[in-house]
């Protein structure tokens, strides 16, 4: 392959080697005389360590009458308890939403968007930051602010709660896509499951968080010797030293974080799986333990990863993409971090029916490397994009400044930034060749497959042993609220009576003969822009069928529930299976109905437990809690018509398990069955939907064809 044009023709530009005139313009592009880069002598930022510890990195910018400042403060989330993972995201989110001592946050935001200024905050693995960006003009009303978050969050518990449901979205939500199950299933396999840096929030770890735990955080590590203060813009470093001396000079030292002992315990090598059904596409991972920045092998694997799979030109996109078509995008290389072990990963995704096939193309190249290195041209190439592209790391002095930062934080010489285009240029095929065989290992390399499995041409097992990786999202621990229903033991008289008193109300003996039934009905949804209406149709065949067609703004959605599995059906966009979890939860709704419930009155393995009473509107309504196989809920029944006026029960919401409840009204009576029209439905205490029925037909004849899911219609020939 020859060398690309395009790479010599942009240093030149960007280094500013002048034009060969016209009676000496080389005859080919090989004739171009390529000059040498320019030295790289960035403008470095002063650096003040005041006698409390703190660093300060200051950065003159005078380009734009503008002012940045970001305060790194060390401690992160790989430091949090293990019982309390997601702590550090939650106290980031709301250190600056939560306000102050003497502000809220929303008068903050206030003040900020009035001056086209802001101060926010963040948190990593390592550390949590504040930061702030402000006109010239406004720097000490920002700066003041700034100062007040840094020091004085007053963690508003409203907040910390805006948090915290934002995770329990993002948990009920994290299985849905299969690229995001496989960055974070296969981070597990190369650091260990419960290692800081593969850890994730859990319902669980999220509720045992709570506002004390953010403010011993902050009062525990926001301290001068544990910060790194940057600021670039519009300033006289002389002046603002003197400035930021007498706010940060009589802070008075705290205990230093150090960096926490990690144990590192990659998973063994071999084949895992998450089998995926409702995708068509492999998603792969290979992945082993890397190495550190700090390795002198650093620029050759610098070079190896860019050579190798680290873009349009690499030998991983050529040959797998290009010549085998096996996937649209491939590549990865040899991880590197900063003060720990990065990960080897080698990445792609391919249709389902060829994923051995790239499972062995991947393999095959990475054997290729012994027996075809990586030629001069390849590796020529790649120091080329990486050196032509070095320069728009660092191109403005803020962007200096972040690295000099970072180089401050993890212990790096301040040279570090020019040292790596020597690095890079010193790199010999050798190099490369060497580190290719030290850090990549076939035989090391722990492989994930997130696919369906019934699609693969061949099993998986085909390659090796396979592991099945379980990405079961664990429920929330029990707490039993007032309105949560107990699971009883056994009926006691009382809940038994009042069951029966509900099933003659609703048509006695006549329930049991109902094993399907169809109804129409209105669903009204509760959107952030108003209600929406959808007609609706329910097929159910107790105990475990549900076919549900919605006319929504978007044209018709099919809902099918089955113990098989449950899938959702638009036209244009085919047919989607649902996560197991979701369908538990639409054969769930099935087991809740009290045409099923009442139909079991006199059944051993359903119990009725009678206990208090609660008032519900003008109705001193009786509490029953209801059990049996697949169903626990509770029932508040008014004791005069034996009508159910309320059932409460856990389902799921849109940020994970929730408390339902569903208020039951408009009794009507059709073939000698008496149900509610009007079914309002609550969702943690907030009204969610309600559904108004017009029409019910028991035991209408049923397609079997309602509960399969649709054939995918051919491609266009």
């Amino acid at each position: 392959m020859r060398r690309s044009l395009f790479f010599p023709l942009l240093a030149v530009f960007i280094f500013g080697a002048t034009h060969p005139r016209a009676n000496a313009q080389a005859a080919t592009w090989k004739d171009v005389k390529i000059p040498a880069l320019h030295s790289f002598n960035p403008a470095q930022p002063k650096r003040v360590e005041l006698p409390n510890g703190m660093v300060l990195l200051l950065q003159e910018d005078h380009e734009l009458p503008v002012i940045d400042g970001f305060a790194r403060i060390r401690g992160g989330s790989r430091e949090e308890p293990v019982q309390k993972v997601g702590l550090v995201d939650t106290l980031a989110d709301s250190w600056r939403t939560g306000g102050t001592k003497t502000k809220t946050g929303d008068e903050l935001d206030d003040f900020l968007e009035a001056h086209a200024a802001k101060v926010e905050t963040g948190a990593t693995l390592d550390s949590t930051n504040v930061s702030f960006s402000c006109l010239k003009a406004d720097f000490d009303d920002v700066f003041a602010i700034f100062g007040d978050v840094l020091r004085n969050p007053e963690f508003r518990q409203d907040k910390i709660d805006l948090s915290k449901d934002g995770y329990r979205t993002e948990i009920a939500r994290r299985n849905d896509d299969a690229a995001g199950i496989a960055q974070r299933e296969s981070t597990k396999l190369g650091y260990g499951a419960q290692n800081p840096y593969a850890r994730h929030p859990e319902y669980a770890t999220l509720d045992a968080i709570t506002r004390q735990d953010l403010l011993d955080w902050h009062k525990s590590h926001v301290h001068p010797n544990n910060i790194l203060f940057g600021i670039v813009g519009d300033f006289d470093s002389a002046a603002l030293e003197a400035k930021l001396r007498k706010v940060f000079q009589n802070w008075a030292k705290g205990p230093a974080v150090a960096a926490p002992k990690i144990d590192f315990q990659p998973a063994k090598p071999g084949y895992f799986l998450v089998d995926k059904k409702d995708v068509n596409q492999s998603n792969i991972y290979m992945v082993e333990l890397g190495t550190k920045r700090n390795n002198p092998d650093y620029y050759a694997i610098t070079v190896f990863n860019e050579a190798f799979g680290g873009g349009f030109s690499s030998r991983l996109f050529g040959d797998i993409r290009s010549k085998r078509g096996l996937a649209y995008g491939v590549g990865g290389g040899v991880g590197t971090a900063f003060d720990h072990d990065g990960l080897v990963r080698i990445v792609m995704g391919t249709k389902s029916s060829t994923t051995i096939e790239a499972i062995q193309a991947l393999f095959e190249d990475i054997d290729g490397l012994a027996k075809n290195p990586l030629t001069d041209d390849e590796i020529r190439r790649a120091k080329d994009s990486i050196l032509n592209s070095f320069v728009f790391n660092f191109d403005s002095p803020a962007k200096v400044l972040r690295e000099q930062m970072a180089y401050a934080f993890y212990g790096y010489p301040s040279d570090y930034l020019e040292r790596f285009r020597a690095g890079i240029e010193k790199v010999t095929p050798a190099d490369v060749a060497r580190v290719a065989a030290k850090y990549l290992h076939r035989d090391q390399l722990a492989v994930l497959v997130v696919g369906n499995s019934a699609e693969f041409e061949k099993p998986l097992s085909s390659m090796g042993t396979v592991s099945n990786v379980d990405i079961t999202i664990p429920e929330p621990p029990g707490e039993k609220g007032a309105d949560e229903p107990a699971k009883p033991a056994a009926s006691n008289p009382e809940g038994h009576a009042l069951a029966a008193k509900v099933a003659a109300a609703m048509g006695g003996e006549k329930l049991k003969t109902i094993h399907s039934l169809e109804s129409s009905f209105t669903l009204t949804q509760k959107t952030p822009r108003g209600d929406m209406k959808m007609p609706a149709v329910a097929t159910i065949v107790f105990p475990d069928h549900m076919h549900v067609d919605l006319q929504t703004p978007d044209g018709p959605f099919t809902i099918v529930a089955t113990p098989a599995a449950g899938f959702t059906f638009a036209a244009g966009r085919g047919a989607h299976e649902m996560p197991e979890s979701r369908n538990r939860e639409s054969l769930g709704q099935i087991k809740r109905d009290a045409i099923y419930l009442t139909q079991h009155v006199d059944d051993p393995a359903f119990a009725f437990a009678a206990g208090a009473s609660e008032k519900i509107g003008l109705v001193e309504a009786k509490i029953v809690d209801v059990s049996g196989p697949g169903v626990n809920i509770r029932w508040y029944i008014d004791p005069d018509t034996g009508h159910i006026v309320r059932e409460a029960y856990q389902t799921a919401g849109p940020q994970g398990p929730a408390q339902g409840t569903t208020d039951l009204s408009n009794w009507q009576t059709t073939d000698g069955i008496t149900l509610p029209a009007l079914h309002t439905n609550q969702l943690n205490g907030e009204e969610s939907s309600s559904a108004e029925f017009t029409k019910v037909k028991f035991n209408p004849t049923v397609d079997p064809k309602l509960f399969e899911k649709p054939a995918e219609p051919k491609p266009a020939q």
